[in-house]
């Protein structure tokens, strides 16, 4: 039994967070679903008495089992609740001192993840060579939802867009002679947080090719605010390009056809949010400077490139091996063993004197 208190109290927070602190609704219900994990576990007991509730929430959560009876609710989940459920606790508290009195300040800060040891994960990503071979499926010319489909995959990995987003996406928002990808609420491109950024896709030739045929195709059947990954109606055996706008799964309808085009190039099935690790990883592996980093973080729409570094710096984490050996490789193949032995002969006044002759040559 949930505490009528609490859920009002909930409640109150979520419409703050919506008409207060603008939020989209998106997030809004994303919220209530941290917020839910929080009234379950204090059931009939008040707020202000949380910290006599045991187990303790982060203990809690630990034990609480997701989406499958097997395992435990994963460690992002966990924490976004319990950083969710610590941003309520101070905000009610704040607005109704009293009432809270109890609820001290050093338990509301308790509320962090569970210390565990580390575990070996597996980071999955599509790589380039895997689109080459989804791209490269054998279609017949009157196959109109695999030559979407194919587009759809090059897209996905150029691009870096969420599924949501690119299943949201309308013709007038992509300008391919300029590379350009329109991510606008406005124009009812579903981007997270309602978030407005302008991307590009990344300049891979043979990617492009089956993103440009199905672009050409389709401006010719359907309006600019029609959608780029259009609906395809299957009538007797004839497809067509439906002008519907697409419904609320058609995130789902994307992650199907998907599935269905590894099936084909016999490949392990990997999300469409694959595509976007995959497009992070090329563009990471491809930096040289500081400055590519930045362009690579800004073009997936993060908020920093700490966000970037945090999420996908693990998955390049096999190239630093790499890195490492070829810059010992490379002190080794620059290194001149008959200067060396000139130097060392030097006394420390004739080596001063050398570096005042070298420094004054490379200012010229």
């Amino acid at each position: 039994m949930i505490e009528r208190q609490n859920y009002l109290r909930v409640n109150e927070y979520l419409t703050y967070l919506k008409e207060v602190m603008q939020l989209s609704q998106s997030s809004v219900e994303r919220y209530r679903f941290y917020l839910r994990h929080l009234l379950l576990w204090a059931g009939g007991v008040h707020f202000n008495n949380a910290q006599k509730i045991r187990p303790a929430l982060p203990k809690h959560l630990s034990l609480t089992s997701g989406k499958t009876e097997e395992k435990p609710l994963a460690a992002c989940t966990q924490k976004k609740i319990l950083d969710t459920s610590r941003r309520f606790f101070n905000w009610t508290k704040s607005k109704y001192p009293k009432e809270f009195s109890d609820l001290t300040s050093a338990w509301i800060d308790t509320l962090r993840l569970i210390r565990q040891p580390q575990k070996t994960v597996e980071h999955v990503y599509v790589s380039e060579e895997e689109v080459r071979k989804l791209i490269a499926i054998p279609a017949n010319e009157s196959d109109l939802a695999l030559m979407r489909d194919k587009a759809a995959a090059a897209f996905l990995f150029l691009s870096g867009m969420r599924g949501s987003a690119f299943v949201t996406l309308p013709l007038a928002a992509l300008d391919l002679e300029k590379m350009t990808v329109l991510q606008w609420p406005e124009l009812g491109v579903h981007t997270k947080n309602g978030t407005k950024a302008t991307t590009f896709l990344f300049n891979i030739p043979d990617l492009l090719v089956p993103i440009r045929r199905w672009d050409s195709f389709i401006r010719t059947q359907v309006p600019k605010t029609a959608r780029w990954y259009a609906p395809i109606k299957n009538i007797w055996g004839e497809q067509n390009i439906s002008e519907e706008m697409p419904g609320k799964n058609r995130l789902n309808a994307l992650e199907k056809r998907i599935r269905r085009m590894f099936a084909l190039a016999k490949l392990p099935y990997k999300s469409p949010h694959k595509f976007r690790h995959g497009n992070a990883v090329y563009g990471l592996l491809h930096a040289k400077t500081v400055a590519d980093y930045k362009a690579v973080s800004m073009n997936l729409m993060h908020e920093s490139i700490k966000t970037t570094d945090s999420t996908y710096a693990p998955m390049i984490s096999s190239d630093v091996q790499t890195r490492i050996t070829n810059l010992s490789q490379a002190n080794t193949k620059n290194s001149d063993p008959e200067l060396e032995r000139y130097l060392n002969s030097l006394g420390n006044e004739a080596l001063g004197k050398a570096l005042i002759l070298i420094a004054e040559r490379l200012i010229k």
